[in-house]
């Protein structure tokens, strides 16, 4: 059953049909203010939007927003006639339309709908986002850039001053609003994020100020801008999918065999990859020994293969079988066994029922074996989840842990946005995290019990790899806070 709309809203809707009429023109040469503001907000959006997308954006003004974006397929739509006749004049190869994007009756699914500086200029919030759903298939990112409630104050200033055009009846929503307001209508926030402590250009200074200070967390709540990137909660029946879990080895031969025995069947069919690494103690040979008594170890295994990888390095060795492998499911598992195979289908739970889109495990929920993790390397995982939660704009309390899990589809998308970050990382989880991020896919962990190393010796070299670590967090600041990792 379908609400009626209270006149007044139609009033006041009209109300600010007729003042942004008004002002239109005033779009086209925007002065040394808006100029600054808007290249900020361009670098923020297209971020988070890559080339080549469809990319429906609801209060598209005159349509520079949207045609910076180089959509594949693209649909601007606003209430200001005077607006859409201006974009179609200057974007003549994009779409526009003239509607009220709180009353929409489109039939068509994209892969973005883009909400910029548009949610205080609408009457009634709830019923625009409610509209928004029948835009989006299960994929779809939903993407709102709102003003800061904070600036209020500052702006009715700007308006008194003539810096920008009188309006009343401005939504001031703070963060917590609007995540509040998508909830109700059954949209989740994948990641947030604000830019812009401050927006008038001053050579030098500004962008200093933005892209230093004004990550700082904290201070960054002074920002002009705030973004929330979402997606429809997940509605539809569960599917199963058949499973590759990839193994990079070496100088394992000891946990081979548990490893056989462990690993469960899941959904439609379960193989294991091993890639080793050139080990010493016949870690290969005992593979294959195992696999030719695979029905007697573990009758529900599909398939078992081994490679040898000609690179080095776990990052190396996990990209090779993800090259080799067949399933829809790509999971990652330490051959350690410190996490037991046992655990996985918890991840592969949180996968295929729509949780997340990228599940990581963390071993620093539940209590660890005694010896499990050394006193110094646990300190400096708590460190870098800390870290990485504010550069990614998503929580994660355990960067290291190696098992991740992902869909095939989602791995592809990030293994072609690689050159973005560079091909440094030899553990793969930064080159996995990284792009997950990079492709809002939301990230979700799921807490295992760490356990004792049963044979052979501890890869990670804590003073070495940590210094590593640093390098990678540098990159993932320049990326993803400095310009909006847009050189």
């Amino acid at each position: 059953m379908t609400s009626r709309v209270p006149k007044s809203d139609h009033r006041l809707t009209d109300a600010k049909r007729e003042f942004f009429d008004g002002v239109a023109s005033n779009y086209l040469t925007p002065g040394p203010f808006k100029s600054y503001y808007y290249e900020r907000l361009r670098k923020l959006v297209g971020f988070n939007v890559p080339k080549g997308s469809s990319v429906v954006e609801l209060g598209c003004g005159v349509g520079d927003l949207l045609a910076f974006l180089q959509p594949k397929r693209g649909l601007g739509i606003d209430f200001s006639t005077e607006m859409i006749d201006l974009a179609k004049e200057r974007h003549p190869d994009l779409e526009f339309m003239a509607a009220d994007i709180q009353h929409l009756d489109i039939d068509e699914r994209f892969d973005f709908v883009l909400l910029s500086n548009v949610v205080g200029d609408v009457v009634d919030v709830q019923r625009m986002i409610a509209g928004i759903k029948r835009l989006c298939h299960e994929r779809t990112r939903i993407i709102v850039v709102d003003f800061n409630y904070l600036w209020g104050p500052l702006v009715k200033v700007a308006e008194l001053m003539g810096i920008k055009p009188r309006q009343r009846d401005q939504n001031w929503l703070e963060l917590a609003d609007l995540e509040n307001l998508l909830a109700l209508e059954g949209i989740e926030p994948v990641k947030r994020g604000r830019d812009m402590v401050c927006p008038v250009k001053i050579p030098v200074i500004s962008d200093l100020i933005n892209d230093f200070v004004g990550t700082v967390p904290g201070l960054s709540r002074l920002s002009i801008n705030e973004l929330v990137v979402a997606r429809k909660s997940p509605d539809t029946p569960r599917k199963d999918y058949t499973v590759s879990v990839i193994v990079a080895c070496k100088d394992e031969r000891g946990n081979i065999e548990e490893l056989f025995r462990a690993v469960p069947k899941m959904g439609l069919g379960t193989e294991i990859i091993f890639v080793d690494g050139n080990s010493q103690d016949g870690t290969v040979e005992e593979i294959e020994r195992c696999m030719k008594s695979r029905g007697e170890l573990n009758p529900d295994l599909d398939n078992v293969r081994v490679f040898v990888q000609p690179g080095v390095g776990k990052g190396d060795a996990v990209r090779m079988g993800f090259d080799e492998a067949v399933g829809d499911v790509f999971m990652i598992l330490d051959a350690d066994i410190t996490v037991r195979p046992e655990d996985l289908p918890k991840f592969y739970k949180a996968l295929v029922e729509g949780t997340g889109e990228f599940i990581n495990g963390s071993r620093l929920v539940y209590p660890m074996d005694d010896q499990a993790m050394r006193f110094l390397n646990m300190l400096g995982n708590h460190f870098f989840g800390w870290v990485f939660s504010w550069l990614l704009d998503q929580r994660l309390t355990d960067t290291l842990c190696g098992t991740k899990v992902l869909f095939k589809r989602d791995y592809e998308a990030i293994e072609r946005g690689r050159s973005f970050f560079g091909e440094f990382d030899p553990f793969g989880d930064f080159d996995l995290l990284f792009g997950a991020a990079k492709q809002n896919l939301k990230i979700c962990e799921v807490p295992i019990r760490y356990r004792n190393r049963e044979y052979g010796d501890i890869k990670i070299d804590r003073f070495r790899h940590g210094l590593l670590l640093l390098k990678m967090s540098a990159l993932a600041f320049r990326r993803f806070k400095l310009h909006r990792g847009l050189d």
